[in-house]
């Protein structure tokens, strides 16, 4: 059998498929654990019993705990560089380049945001529970989660001569403007948290990352919230292995298909090869013999017209012949062939 190949888009296909799914399964297993994580987590109310049930508790730390409540400066706030009146204890000022960049693969332009400048800013803070026991928060950078609103946006279109526009398509970038953005955790907010609590040396409550290896959370939203964002996101990555492994079945079946098919028609040309050199040794001829102009395969000249195409039923071409065709159709009359049979001539003396 003629060596077996797999062609280019089958390995691109297959390679692509295989990443895909080990992507989407790594992430898959993270959010699963996440939402486990969340599940055995306990919701614990900010009073003084938090404190005697992080002492009673052996190492007096809770590895992971959710906790609520409402955001308190330990010192001066910080003021919004655009309004006075707004009060925070974290600010993040964003300056960024929206850009339409063109794509040579897709042929179009696509819309990224270049972060021009960014500066982050905390001041010391905590959250206060409901008969006035405080837990400080550790850290708050390093948590993940939408503990941040929106304070200032404001888009500044920028303005470009014809040289600019010249420059622009030569280096296939275009600037759209400025995006100036400021983020605040203001104070008085309610805040969920989600980590590990703990007793400073000084005495104080705090929520700080966990060391087990659990995210760290911070919200803006309740922990109901919270847990369901999780859940989706466990969802659509597990749909997304699922498609991905799908369509790496999908390509791997298609390549055995075509193994099964290529193997089929070698052992069809081998039979029908040895069915006809058992006709030509009980006629007595010798190979070669019937190879006569009128009876020649008109596509390579040189074997003997040894098949019927059905069912248009021309006998034009060599077995060989018939399987390399590009397409299964007659290359006298162009119809669809269903099937071939082979062709015994006999010859009387």
């Amino acid at each position: 059998m003629p060596e077996f190949s797999l062609t280019a888009t089958e390995l691109l296909l297959t390679g692509a498929t295989l990443v895909l799914s080990g992507v989407s399964y790594y992430m898959y297993r993270r959010s699963r654990a996440k939402v486990e994580h969340l599940n055995r987590a306990p919701i614990l109310p900010i009073d003084e019993n938090l404190r005697n049930l992080i002492i009673d508790t052996p190492g007096e730390s809770l590895q992971y705990a959710v906790i609520e409540g409402t955001v308190k400066s330990i010192g001066e706030p910080m003021r919004s560089h655009f309004f006075k009146d707004t009060l925070g204890v974290l600010q993040r000022f964003m300056l960024q380049e929206p850009c339409l960049q063109w794509a040579s693969l897709s042929l179009k332009w696509d819309v990224i945001d270049r972060v021009v400048y960014q500066r982050a800013s905390m001041v010391p803070f905590v959250l206060v529970g409901s008969d006035e026991t405080t837990v400080r928060v550790q850290e708050p950078f390093h948590a993940s989660g939408d503990y941040m609103e929106t304070v200032h946006e404001k888009f500044y279109h920028s303005v470009s001569t014809f040289g600019d526009i010249i420059g622009q398509c030569l280096s296939g970038v275009k600037p759209k403007g400025f995006l100036e953005i400021e983020k605040m955790l203001k104070v008085g907010t309610t805040l969920t948290g989600v980590g590990e609590l703990i007793i400073d040396e000084d005495g104080t409550l705090s929520l700080r990352a966990p060391t087990n290896g659990a995210e760290y959370l911070l919200s803006l939203r309740d922990f109901s919230h919270v847990k369901e964002k999780a859940l989706s996101s466990t969802f659509w990555w597990k749909f997304g292995f699922g498609v991905c492994a799908l369509a790496g079945v999908a390509v791997l079946f298609w390549v055995g298909f075509r193994f099964y098919r290529r193997r089929r028609q070698e052992q069809e040309r081998r039979e029908f090869e040895r069915l006809m050199g058992e006709a030509l040794n009980a006629t007595g001829l010798k190979d070669g013999q019937d190879n006569q102009p009128d009876n020649t395969c008109v596509i390579c000249l040189n074997q003997p017209r040894n098949c019927v195409l059905l069912y248009c039923g021309h006998v034009c071409c060599c077995f060989r012949c018939y399987q390399a065709l590009p397409q299964p159709r007659c290359p006298v009359c162009r119809q669809a062939i269903i099937r071939v049979v082979q062709l015994l001539t006999e010859v009387t003396s």
